[in-house]
């Protein structure tokens, strides 16, 4: 795919909910194979994007284009083409094998009769191969741990074969060492030619592994492009005051961390009990 093509342009999207302005007026462009990390303080306009670019919420102001494809005049089975979801969590209703649960991401490509054929199958094997989780393919969903459900998910969206993938949070719920291996999945997607925007709480994955940021606040684009110059210390301290601090560690490895007097003090408005006397 050619790096040059967009797979993502925003234009002036603006979205009101009742006379609350959520988002105002921004725009974002997502090159194809970018893997881009979305960062901003809750409340931000952070989900309310995801909603208007999956076309969950249908009413605001500007533009969206997928790969050139005006987001307002697709249909669903065509969106379902162009963009897959993965959600925080998926709770199944139904005692499901991971194989089922990604071949569900062949849906929008069925035809005729709800019936997954072998293409479909080796898609959804072709899947499992690519995030590393085939001996999964025949466990129970409801028997999986958390890291393993989301990879999962995202091999869900992998056999979808939509180029542009979005996520809403997805290492939030996992272990440290499942954070890493989940966040080294969606790079080697983006190597892959998939396009990734990922909603992201810690600005150390956005560092380490995005080719792109995005900083969100207020529902205004604070800065946009690489995440080495977009997540310096004066945009942290935008996003969150000055509660961290981006450093560089003798590795080479650049850090995001609480700045030391955010953690050295004790604040007694919150525990009224620390350094103060019981009467």
């Amino acid at each position: 795919m050619n790096p040059d093509t967009l797979a993502l342009e925003v234009r002036d999207l603006s979205c009101h909910y009742g006379n609350r302005k959520i988002l105002d007026n921004i725009s974002i462009n997502v090159a194809a194979g970018t893997l881009c990390g979305l960062l901003g303080p809750n409340g931000s306009g952070k989900t309310t994007l995801f909603r208007c670019l999956l076309k969950f919420h249908k009413s605001y102001s500007g533009t969206i284009h997928i790969f050139g494809k005006d987001v307002s005049s697709q249909p669903p089975h065509k969106m379902a083409r162009l963009v897959s979801y993965v959600p925080q969590e998926h709770h199944a209703a139904f005692p499901f094998t991971v194989k089922e649960i990604v071949c569900m991401g062949r849906t929008p490509l069925l035809s005729g009769i709800f019936r997954f054929g072998s293409e479909h199958e080796k898609a959804a094997e072709r899947a499992l191969e690519l995030l590393g989780i085939p001996h999964l393919r025949d466990r129970p969903w409801n028997a999986l741990s958390g890291g393993q459900r989301q990879l999962a998910l995202i091999a869900r969206a992998v056999a979808q074969e939509s180029p542009l993938m979005i996520l809403d949070e997805p290492t939030s719920a996992l272990d440290f060492k499942n954070q890493i291996e989940a966040w080294k999945a969606l790079r080697l997607l983006a190597e892959n030619g998939f396009t990734i925007l990922a909603c992201c709480h810690d600005p150390n994955h956005i560092i380490w592994f995005c080719t792109q940021a995005v900083a969100l606040k207020d529902g205004n684009i604070l800065a946009s492009g690489s995440p080495e110059i977009v997540l310096g210390n004066n945009t942290l301290d935008r996003l969150y005051g000055n509660m961290c601090i981006r450093e560089k560690l003798p590795t080479g490895l650049q850090v995001v961390h609480p700045a030391v007097h955010e953690i050295s003090k004790s604040d007694t408005s919150i525990n009224p009990y620390v350094n103060n006397t019981r009467q």
